[in-house]
């Protein structure tokens, strides 16, 4: 393929050698770059791409796309000058692949909690009405010939198109996917014809180092996804949907429990049904009818809104949205786990303040006799959220066991001391047991009848990082093991429907 042809619509200055030189291959690693490719010079966090050239010009690429000049006279290649170099990547991303997701459905997702639910949702509905629809998300992305374990919510650009590709080729009519704030800001997205976008809800998340610089920039970067959309969908409940829809450029569709919604939910009801917790209510608006989803708590309720909008407007019938949220299953998201007619044990992925806070008086609603909750915070991560999540925990829950979660290069039991702060301002019980899988132990061998059992944090995660290495530990695994280990008699109203 020719380097003009991948150029085609951005700005640019050819700084040596000539636009028509044939590309075999597009590279943002150096240490992949083979003759005849393409290198992306990113400037990034930790290294700055420009300082590669020199390396991958001697292993004979063929073109480079910079943002700075560079010494390339002794060479023979091809040197661009672009304005933004990872938005270049992306643009040339999408012309290397044949511009992959002008022939799909492209469904984008973003918000702080709930994407990774309601995209699973979107997923089952699309494909049981026969719309082929690959995922790409913070757990795995299906592209239909293949699954593939996920690195990144957004994967970079030149991953990112070539996953949209390999839908195209596998017969996928449409995609859904998460769309982060990172990767908007890093313009992991440029490329992409979204059709659709979503907005769930707004909380402070990735403030930091490394991430975002205040929650006002977080939350800019959140609504320039619907300067990308032909329709945007979004949460009229939430704070800051006007925020979110001031600078959108796209048709507007909303949902809630608000009068105003197009899609909402009336007269909410919870259930308890044997350990098993979910959620009913009356849809109004551009659908009626009566919904039931197999997931707890109000939280699932504005998902399943979000999903049946979407579905809506892509035509499938509600007989269909209807069946999939009866059986709705999303692993590490309020994921129960039922091993008992008793208590109620689930695992989900809330591992900060905000989101255990709202996890844990979600599931106050339904009346337990406790709420137990067993949570760690990760290693070399701000420390404001072993506070946040400490003080939520302490004063959400019952109990509290505090274990590890990842610690990276940390002490577990540093880690642990810094959530006994957040914990020291709340009147909350607590016990820490650094083991994870003797703390699950603990909370399960210890269970009252009426109990909802939380283990938080790891969610869809099946390793434990220590020490720059990940160690396999999957939450399922360690329950089921110490149902192989004890003596299951004397575990309060044992009827193990999971592991059978």
């Amino acid at each position: 393929m020719k380097l003009s042809s991948l150029l085609e619509g951005l700005d640019y200055d050819i700084l040596s050698g000539a636009p028509d030189t044939e590309i075999k291959m597009i590279r943002n690693d150096s240490r992949k770059v083979e003759k005849g490719d393409l290198f992306f010079c990113i400037k990034g966090a930790v290294s700055d791409g420009h300082t590669y050239a020199p390396q991958v010009l001697e292993k004979g690429a063929a073109a480079i796309i910079v943002e700075d000049e560079i010494e390339a006279d002794n060479y023979d290649c091809t040197v661009v000058r672009v304005k933004d170099s990872r938005y270049a990547m992306g643009m040339i991303s999408s012309a290397y692949y044949g511009h992959p997701s002008k022939s799909l459905k492209i469904i984008g997702i973003t918000g702080t909690k709930g994407k990774t639910t309601t995209t699973y949702m979107i997923k089952d509905m699309l494909d049981k009405a026969g719309i082929k629809t690959g995922l790409i998300g913070t757990i795995e992305i299906i592209t239909g010939s293949e699954t593939i374990h996920a690195e990144h919510t957004t994967p970079e650009s030149t991953e990112l198109h070539k996953y949209l590709a390999d839908m195209v080729e596998s017969g996928m009519d449409a995609c859904v996917m998460e769309v982060s704030s990172q990767g908007l800001m890093l313009d992991r997205v440029a490329g992409v014809d979204f059709d659709y976008g979503i907005f769930t809800n707004l909380s402070e998340d990735h403030i930091g180092p490394n991430e975002h610089k205040s929650f006002d920039e977080y939350m800019g970067w959140k609504a320039k996804l619907f300067t990308l959309v032909k329709t945007g969908i979004f949460n009229i409940d939430d704070e800051h949907a006007e925020n979110m829809t001031e600078y959108a450029s796209c048709d507007i569709v909303s949902f809630g429990v608000s009068e105003d919604a197009d899609y909402r939910a009336d007269n909410i009801r919870l259930y308890n049904k044997g350990g098993v917790l979910g959620t009913e209510f009356d849809l109004k608006g551009k659908m009626s009818g009566d919904i039931i989803v197999d997931l707890p708590g109000h939280f699932s309720v504005m998902n399943s809104l979000a999903a049946i909008a979407i579905a809506s407007e892509m035509g499938v019938a509600k007989d269909v949205i209807a069946d999939i949220l009866k059986t709705i299953k999303v692993r590490g998201r309020v994921e129960m786990i039922p091993i008992s007619d008793a208590f109620t044990l689930l695992i989900d992925y809330a591992h900060n303040g905000v989101a255990l806070e709202s996890l844990l008086t979600s599931l106050a609603d339904y009346k337990p006799t406790r709420i137990v909750c067993l949570f760690g915070c990760g290693g070399n991560r701000a420390k404001d959220r072993r506070y946040t999540m400490g003080e939520a925990s302490g004063k959400f829950a019952d109990l509290s066991i505090i274990t590890s979660d990842n610690p990276r290069n940390e002490d577990p039991q540093a880690i642990i001391d810094d959530i006994k702060v957040g914990i020291a301002k709340t009147d909350g019980e607590y016990v820490e047991i650094i083991d994870r899988k003797e703390a699950i132990r603990y909370a399960i061998m210890n269970a009252k009848e009426g109990d909802l059992i939380v283990l938080a944090g790891k969610g869809h995660e099946d390793y434990q990082e220590i020490k720059g290495v990940k160690h396999h530990m999957d939450e399922r695994d360690l329950i089921r093991e110490i149902l192989e280990e004890e003596d299951v008699t004397k575990i309060c109203g044992y009827n193990n429907q999971y592991f059978a």
